[in-house]
């Protein structure tokens, strides 16, 4: 995948389409007249006055703490249990039934499940999070491991290599564009269930604050917090995944 980069013609293109995009939003708002539609101007004010009360912000900081715990668990599950089943086709064959079946359970089911037994707790949340998003990383991290290059493994052992170093100098740099393609989709799908688990049964967190406005059709806050979430994003790939791509791309050349 291409990393955006605001200097070539791509870059600009994606900020152009953007801009066209807000340009045809404002201009259908207007056409519609209606407040269920809101154009971005007013969509703007309600964000910036949600952030000058402190309530987004509050609720925000709260939903991007879960969303991080929830990621770094999963990812670590995720990621020893592809490996482990990419290397031991046995147990793979035992439990490849099993991570079908939690692929395609639905989330909602997951998470009434988990508050139902553990309560409406935080930790219920975690783990409802956690479940929807391991399989996925699993499966992701389980072919990359069977795609590992047996020739730098045999290097490793004729030189003699520590484990600490064939894991660090061998293993993960070609396992990195699996846990970099696990990262992106598992943020993205993280996301989602961590504000369907703050809707269900959390008494604060974006989730929360959606519900809340939902139940007032107050469709301009719901937009705003919207985008408050998508420049977040913006936020962590600019930041992050883009900086780790082109490092990754680095070392294969």
């Amino acid at each position: 995948m291409r990393t955006v980069d605001l200097r070539s013609g791509a870059g600009w293109q994606g900020i152009v389409s953007i801009l066209l995009f807000i340009c045809l939003w404002h201009i259908s708002a207007l056409w519609a007249g209606s407040r269920l539609f809101p154009g971005p101007v007013s969509v703007l004010s309600s964000l910036l006055q949600e952030i000058e009360e402190g309530v987004l912000p509050y609720h925000l900081a709260i939903t991007l703490a879960r969303v991080a715990l929830s990621f770094v668990i999963a990812m670590v599950t995720g990621t020893a249990l592809g490996i482990v089943l990419g290397r031991f086709r046995g147990l793979d064959r035992w439990l490849h039934p099993w991570l079908i079946i939690l692929l395609n359970v639905p989330a909602v089911v997951i998470i009434i499940l988990t508050y139902v037994w553990l309560g409406l707790v935080e930790t219920a949340l975690l783990v409802a999070v956690a479940a929807n998003k391991i399989p996925n990383v699993a499966v992701t991290l389980r072919e990359g491991a069977r795609a590992l290059d047996k020739d730098f493994a045999e290097v490793a052992q004729i030189y003699r290599f520590r484990p600490a170093v064939t894991v660090r100098e061998v293993i993960i740099p070609q396992l990195a564009p699996y846990l970099l393609a696990a990262g992106r989709n598992g943020l993205a799908l993280i996301w989602k269930i961590v504000l369907v688990v703050e809707l269900l049964g959390r008494s604060n967190g974006v989730g929360f604050q959606l519900q809340s406005y939902f139940q007032l059709f107050d469709v301009t806050r719901i937009i705003a917090y919207a985008a408050a979430f998508v420049l977040c994003v913006l936020l962590i790939e600019l930041a992050l995944f883009a900086p780790l791509e082109r490092r990754i791309e680095r070392w294969r050349r």
